[in-house]
Parts: structure tokens; C-alpha cells; sequence
């Protein structure tokens, strides 16, 4: 075969071997058709192992207080309403005179403590499983992968402080986590991971909220791929933190914008729990708990607002 043959064959050939690069990490091990990722993890036996972990029946409010005021990634606001409808100028209803207050939210899912679902980060407009933007997104919400196909997560909790593993009380923005930081902590706590554990990593770095916002939005620290490589690999279901991204921010090894979210979210369907409230988990060594959260199930939304519990 000559040169210009086998240059042919090559340009011939180019388009297939994309094709199979790209499809590499679906359909996933979970069947061609599923939606919910990691989460089918989340088996009786878990649940039951994780219910275990109760022994003093503490309950801890995993989540930040959200208003106007709340730093939240780049275009994301939110504005909360008070409406008294029909009730203009002290108006009531019936002899009883009945009052009340609704309150109208203008804002996005995406701020506050939040779960982002495996159909919120995609590669080139491919989502988890393989699902083709053009396929299941509209205006109105997704079509597949929405956030209400999420079962409830209740399972085994696991935080690493990694403040004292640094011996900062916040983590410097563009600290990696490796995974030999992951073991030397998990080690110190005296715990191991297991299959369907939820990963929470505490850096200090909700302390910057409402004194530094443009610090806490512009960088942060957590996981690279490697340690992202290896959560995924004990068969976690979840994984995040008290940062808005949960992972190291900007990427130190290129231009790739957050490509552990697009690891673990895309590729692994692994959930992604931003702005973790667990100062208080730390201060009582509570490493790892039951966790419990039932989220709202926005019909068509890849992410929600959500206020986990931790209980020990």
C-alpha cells in the first residue's frame, strides 16, 4: 500500500475511531436505559448498615441558609417574594378574618446547598449513559435524567477534615486533594470507605461566605482526576463538600474546565452535593453518620436546593 492509500485510509478511518473514543464510557454498567446512576447503589443492605451508625440520635442540618446575599456561581441569583394576594390594603377573608403569606422564588436551582444530578454536567453535549442533549433537554426541563428519577439517598456518611489535615482552618484555593491525602485522613479518622458511601471532604471554606465572596467564587480547593479516578473506583454514590464546585478550582494540570464533574457526573453517574454545611460534624468527630435526603423533585430539573441530615 502506497503513502497517499494509507493516508486515505487513515482520514477513512479517523470518524470511527472518534466514534469509539467518544463512547467509551457508555452505555453504563447499569443497562442502557438507566437514569439514576450510582444511586443503584443504594440497596436495602446499605440503607440497613447505614441505619446502624445511630447510637445517639443527633441530627445536623447539612445545608447553608440561602438568600439574596448568598455568593452562587457566576450568572445564578435568587430572590425570595413575600405576596399577600387579595389581601390589599389589610383585606381578610371570612368572619374569621383569615390572613396568610406566600412567598414567590425568582431564582435558580443551582444555588445554596444543592444536589446536582447526573444529567447536569455533560462532554460536548453528551450526558450520562450517552443521552444527546438534542435528544431529552428542552426549555422546560429535561426529559431523562431529571432529578426526580433520584431515589432517596440514605446511607452511610463519610467527612474528611481536611483542615486538619493541612492544619489550615480554610484549605488555600487550588489546593489538590490527592489520593494519598484521601488515605492519610481517612487513616487518622479511623474509618475506610465502602460501596454507596456519601464522600463530604471539610475545608473551611464556607467561613469565606459574606467576607470574601470573590475568593470563595473565583478558586477553591478539592479533588483532581486522580482522586476522582479512585472515589469512583470504591463504588461511592455521591461526593462534595462546603465549596461550590467540589472539586480543585481553576484545574492546575490545563485549560479543561471542571473535568472531575464531568468524570464522575458523565462518565460515572455519581452525584455531586455542593455547599455541605459540616462545621459541625467536625467539631463533634462525627466522621461518618447516617445521611438522609429526600430532595424536591423538580420534574425536569438537573439540580435542586436541598437541606440534608446527618444523624449519629
Amino acid at each position: 500500500m502506497n503513502m497517499l492509500a494509507r493516508l486515505a485510509l487513515a482520514s477513512a478511518l479517523l470518524p470511527f475511531a472518534q466514534a469509539a473514543n467518544a463512547a467509551d464510557w457508555y452505555p453504563s454498567r447499569y443497562g442502557a436505559d438507566d437514569q439514576i446512576g450510582a444511586a443503584n447503589l443504594l440497596t436495602p443492605e446499605v440503607v440497613k448498615q447505614a441505619v446502624g451508625l445511630v447510637k445517639t440520635g443527633k441530627t445536623y442540618p447539612l445545608a447553608v441558609p440561602v438568600d439574596k446575599h448568598l455568593p452562587a456561581f457566576r450568572h445564578r441569583s435568587f430572590r425570595l417574594y413575600n405576596i399577600q394576594p387579595g389581601e390589599q390594603a389589610g383585606k381578610t377573608s371570612g368572619p374569621n378574618k383569615f390572613s396568610f403569606n406566600d412567598e414567590l422564588v425568582n431564582g435558580w436551582t443551582g444555588v445554596g446547598t444543592q444536589l446536582n444530578g447526573i444529567g447536569h454536567i455533560g462532554i460536548d453535549n453528551v450526558y450520562y449513559n450517552g443521552n444527546k442533549a438534542a435528544d431529552f433537554v428542552t426549555v422546560e426541563g429535561v426529559t431523562r435524567l431529571g432529578i426526580e428519577k433520584v431515589p432517596p439517598i440514605v446511607t452511610r456518611g463519610v467527612v474528611l477534615d481536611m483542615t486538619a489535615h493541612y492544619g489550615k482552618a480554610i484549605v488555600p484555593g487550588g489546593t489538590e486533594f490527592t489520593v494519598a491525602d484521601i488515605q492519610a485522613v481517612l487513616k487518622k479518622q479511623g474509618i475506610a470507605l465502602r460501596k454507596g458511601d456519601v464522600v463530604l471532604f471539610n475545608t473551611g471554606w464556607l467561613e469565606l461566605i459574606g467576607k470574601d465572596n470573590r475568593q470563595f467564587l473565583e478558586v477553591e480547593p478539592g479533588i483532581g482526576m486522580e482522586a476522582a479516578q479512585w472515589l469512583a473506583d470504591q463504588g461511592i454514590v455521591a461526593f462534595g463538600g462546603d465549596t461550590w464546585a467540589s472539586e480543585v478550582y481553576p484545574n492546575p494540570h490545563g485549560d479543561e474546565e471542571f473535568p472531575v464533574n464531568q468524570f464522575m457526573l458523565a462518565k460515572r453517574g455519581i452525584y455531586n452535593l455542593e455547599l455541605i454545611d459540616s462545621r459541625a460534624l467536625v467539631r463533634d468527630q462525627a466522621w461518618e453518620f447516617l445521611f438522609v435526603l429526600g430532595q424536591p423533585l423538580y420534574v425536569g430539573s438537573t439540580q435542586v436546593n436541598i437541606n440534608p441530615v446527618a444523624i449519629r
